[in-house]
């Protein structure tokens, strides 16, 4: 044999130990993932012959599946459209699922480990058991109220979420993001028309698909007190403890002055914590958290759930919807030294101080429980077998940290409920109830309108906490932050109503 001939042989073998190698590759490593595969059409159409499960809230179906005439079996529909679509998410046929559908898939599709007895009954009748059963914790009162009053809010305003939890267990009570989409068009059998709906709504500047209470940070403005407030009662302030103040304050090294959003509010040299939170002083806010440090504020910040970067909400214990981190920001000179300016705006919730409405509820829920114990947002109250005679999961609540003493708690209590009797929070008043809360006017840009904050509670006649909340309204402008207010009210006022919800 001649040498091109040996070179061509060598090649032609190379060739075919590469084949072989390739073959036995895909089939030790790459056939589970080839299997599975949202692109591979047979799982598709396994996926589709088994009715998936009910997603429901305070006894209503928020996510059902009807059957059909074509290939694929069964129709994913929410019947309550844009109102949960961001807590459900959607199950597309080609598309990435979201929400709870993602969260909650294996159970609801019927194919988790814990519905194996199902799979295996099935087996000797033939049948097709449907999927499992997410119940959420839902107060549907609430959800509707949050749902119009955000819509159809006073200030115009397009963007914006409000979400409120119970403080005694974490349970989510309400969570809407504003702009919301109706998600039926993306879980459409016709994949063409099911893209172009997803296409529009992803080229939308309001960005409808983002869920805002989970995954949106803006400067929450004076909300963010409550957190330095925290910080001085634990180093030697008391409520009644005398703080500067005045109308105008300029932090050193800067040539920057503070002032406050009306020269009503605290111009006197000096005013008590309790007056400075009921006011809300921004020059007294200003000169505590220079006073105090910036060490101390970030590690408050810190103990309230700032910065941390895994928390989802879903089932306890198991991933769910992921929590984007709330910042408080760099408040440091390039030479790593504190910069006063810098630490001042940020102790009034400006600068680079960044939070999620989720945190600014779990701020609230704090407060107002009597320990000052923070629990574990959770959105699924129960998981039930297809028959709805086992229950495969019910919610335990779960402590998820302990950011202020007990006392700390009831001094922070003292100050928000005079907020609501006193000062900017009065719109949300609850008849029979004791309110707490802190409004918060943030800046979003020199040529764009304030953000509007709201953080609240609520107690019963026996001191105990009911419901806990934050709105946002999105550069709301002036008049914000008290519409911000009412909403938030109503969100609470309608959670306590609603049996269900409790």
């Amino acid at each position: 044999m001649n040498a091109p001939l040996r070179r061509v042989g060598v090649v032609v073998m190379v060739l075919f130990g590469l084949l072989f190698a390739n073959l036995n590759w895909i089939q030790a490593y790459k056939a589970d993932e080839y299997r599975t595969s949202d692109y591979n059409g047979r799982v598709q159409v396994a996926e589709y012959e088994r009715k998936r499960g009910n997603i429901e809230a305070g006894g209503t179906a928020l996510a059902t599946s009807k059957e059909t005439s074509g290939q694929l079996k069964f129709l994913r529909t929410y019947p309550g459209g844009a109102k949960y679509a961001h807590v459900l998410g959607y199950k597309p046929v080609n598309l990435a699922d979201t929400g709870i559908e993602r969260a909650e898939n294996d159970f609801l599709a019927g194919t988790s480990d814990q519905l194996l007895g199902d799979r295996i009954k099935d087996m000797f009748t033939g049948d097709q058991t449907g999927g499992g059963n997410v119940l959420l914790t839902l107060s549907k009162r609430a959800q509707d109220v949050a749902y119009e009053q955000l819509r159809n809010n006073e200030q115009g305003v397009k963007r914006g979420a409000a979400i409120a939890i119970d403080p005694r267990t974490g349970a989510v009570q309400a969570l809407v993001s504003m702009p919301s989409f109706d998600p039926n068009p993306l879980a459409s059998h016709n994949t063409t028309q099911a893209a172009a709906a997803y296409n529009q709504l992803e080229q939308d500047p309001n960005n409808p698909l983002l869920n805002r209470a989970f995954a949106e940070t803006l400067p929450p403005g004076s909300t963010f007190k409550i957190v330095v407030a925290a910080a001085a009662l634990e180093n030697g302030i008391g409520k009644s403890t005398q703080i500067p103040a005045g109308s105008s304050w300029t932090p050193p090294t800067s040539g920057t002055p503070i002032r406050n959003a009306a020269s009503s509010i605290c111009p006197e040299p000096q005013v008590t914590l309790m007056s400075a939170v009921t006011e809300s002083c921004n020059t007294g806010f200003a000169q505590l958290g220079v006073r105090l440090g910036a060490d101390v504020i970030k590690q408050k910040a810190r103990q309230f759930g700032f910065e941390q970067d895994d928390l989802t909400v879903g089932q306890l214990g198991e991933d769910g919807q992921a929590v984007a981190a709330s910042r408080t920001g760099d408040m440091q000179n390039p030479d790593g030294s504190t910069d006063p300016a810098a630490l001042a705006q940020s102790s009034i919730g400006q600068n680079n101080v960044r939070m999620t409405p989720l945190e600014g509820a779990l701020i609230a829920a704090s407060v107002a429980r009597k320990d000052g114990k923070q629990m574990r947002p959770y959105l699924v109250r129960q998981l039930l077998a297809p028959d709805r005679t086992t229950s495969y999961y019910t919610a335990d609540p779960r402590e998820l940290r302990q950011p202020v003493s007990g006392q700390v708690a009831a001094d922070l209590r003292d100050m928000m409920v005079s907020v609501v009797e006193n000062g900017t929070g009065g719109r949300a008043k609850i008849n029979g109830y004791t309110v707490g809360g802190k409004t918060g006017t943030a800046q979003s840009a020199p040529d764009r309108p304030d953000h509007g904050w709201f953080i609240g509670f609520a107690l019963d006649k026996n001191g105990d906490p009911v419901s806990a909340v934050c709105v946002v309204l999105e550069q709301a402008g002036s008049g914000g932050s008290t519409e911000a207010a009412r909403i938030a009210g109503k969100i609470m006022q309608a959670a306590i109503a609603d049996p269900g919800g409790r």
